[in-house]
């Protein structure tokens, strides 16, 4: 069966995409991993985290996957001990020393090959086999049919991982110096700083001070400006190329942002593992979350055939959550808030393996059951009249 894997930026993150559908999840601890943003697992937090996805029937494969210097390979075994004592499932890595260190510091736990060590090819995927590794991440820059044919000349007890959904790096697989070099801060250790995301001009030396812009744009350039990637139209393509998991891209991002986007992609899976069409609802949802402009990245053509430059710089927001549903009882329903909202807003509960229901914000109160015209601040409890029974977990948004 192909599994759904999702992003676990934090504790709230990881619960959403259990809740939400998600069949495992990818995390990291405070170093080593590819998202230093991220707010990330303590040491004490992620014997809980997998003991939560277990309890669920779920998967956490946790993220070592930087280019390690000798400073983090001295302390890296502590981290992989602790990863062993968490019964965690699998490291994903993308150094062959790292891989050497796993086997030796935490045994058993499987080994995933990270998409930054930039397997292109079937020779290499099964090399990695022969060494230890049971998945692939596969490069991003792979075409679809490029992937039929890794998968046509592998074992088949080798599985393939790829990304389906979210940012994308215009440095081959991941592997850039830009950060470096204007910031000091090292993106294949965790700290990218996004330069790629900045507005470009040029500068004449014997005129410095006017900046000449590379295209005729009012915000400037951004030729290096990756746009997203979204293939939930293209999962029976996916599933024809024989991928063992549909990765989301998102460790950085908001619960939120991993409830719909799970939420959606659990729903077209599912049909495609029917033979049936993706629902027009889900195909929806993901425009509704903080996106840049989407593209297919490389599925269907190859690098230097198709333009993945977005146009917009910033993000594309269509919706906002402004509460969490705690519970339903006597006509009403209770959250704990999560945006402002203000009384006879109209709304939408987004709800685990469901599609978007309308409903409105009549009779909004506050936790002493007092009238409101609006929600107060963050994290308070508020009720509004509804005759649904919405199950624990569901957002509300507008």
């Amino acid at each position: 069966m192909t599994e759904l894997l999702a992003p676990a930026g934090d504790m709230d993150c990881l619960q959403t995409a259990l809740r939400f559908g998600a069949d495992a999840v990818y995390l990291a601890g405070r170093h080593f991993g590819m998202r230093g943003g991220a707010k990330n697992f303590a040491s004490d937090e992620l014997p809980k985290a997998v003991q939560l996805a277990h309890a669920a029937g779920k998967q956490v494969y946790v993220a070592c996957n930087i280019i390690p210097h000798p400073d983090d390979m001295a302390t890296l075994p502590a981290w992989l001990k602790q990863i062993a004592q968490a019964k965690a499932d699998a490291v994903i890595v993308s150094d062959l020393g790292v891989m050497k260190l796993v086997q030796k510091y935490a045994p058993g736990v499987a080994i995933h090959i990270s998409t930054q060590a930039g397997v292109t090819n079937a020779e290499t995927a099964c090399a990695l086999h022969e060494l230890g590794a049971s998945r692939v991440v596969l490069a991003r820059e792979l075409t679809l049919e490029e992937i039929t044919q890794i998968r046509a000349n592998i074992p088949r007890e080798l599985e393939l991982e790829c990304f389906v959904h979210g940012a994308m790096c215009v440095s081959y697989s991941g592997r850039c110096l830009l950060s470096n070099y204007l910031t000091g801060r090292d993106a294949n250790g965790g700290a990218c700083t996004q330069p790629c995301r900045w507005g470009y001009a040029l500068v004449e030396e014997t005129r410095p001070g006017i900046y000449l812009p590379i295209e005729e744009d009012v915000r400037g350039t951004h030729i290096m400006h990756a746009q997203d990637l979204c293939l939930i139209e293209h999962i029976p393509a996916l599933l024809g190329a024989g991928i063992t998991s549909l990765k989301i891209e998102g460790r950085a991002k908001a619960a939120y942002y991993v409830a719909v986007v799970v939420n959606a992609y659990r729903a077209a899976l599912d049909v495609a593992l029917q033979g049936q069409p993706v629902p027009a609802w889900a195909l929806r949802e993901p425009y509704l979350v903080s996106h840049r402009e989407y593209c297919t990245g490389f599925a269907f053509a190859k690098p230097g055939e198709a333009a993945h430059i977005s146009e917009i710089s910033g993000y594309i927001r269509a919706s906002e959550p402004i509460g969490i549903v705690q519970r339903c009882e006597n006509g009403r329903c209770y959250a704990v808030q999560r945006g402002r909202a203000f009384a006879g807003d109209a709304l939408q509960a987004v709800a685990p393996g469901q599609p978007p229901v309308d409903l409105q914000l009549n009779d909004l109160q506050d936790e002493a059951g007092q009238p409101l015209e609006a929600t107060r601040h963050a994290e308070m409890l508020f009720s509004f009249s509804c005759d649904l029974n919405l199950p624990f977990g569901t957002i509300l948004r507008k």
